[in-house]
């Protein structure tokens, strides 16, 4: 048995993706952060999209810290 799926994030299609500047994807990370927390543990589709959201911009700021130091 085999399932088809769709990963949350494909290396493939995110090489050459812009890269924030560090300063702004600490600023977008913070203003993500201060809207999801307000989502409702309790409904799944909120989660959901909370972590989806959350997800995007974690990996926008390593990507922002691994470009300021260089790697």
């Amino acid at each position: 048995m085999t399932t088809d799926h769709s990963p949350l994030h494909d290396p493939e299609r995110a090489a050459g993706q812009w890269t924030p500047p560090l300063d702004m994807a600490l600023d977008l990370a913070r203003e993500t952060l201060a809207e999801q927390q307000q989502a409702n543990i309790y409904d799944d589709r909120a989660m959901l999209g909370a972590a989806v959201a959350l997800e995007i911009r974690l990996r926008n700021l390593l990507d922002a810290l691994d470009a300021e130091a260089g790697r």
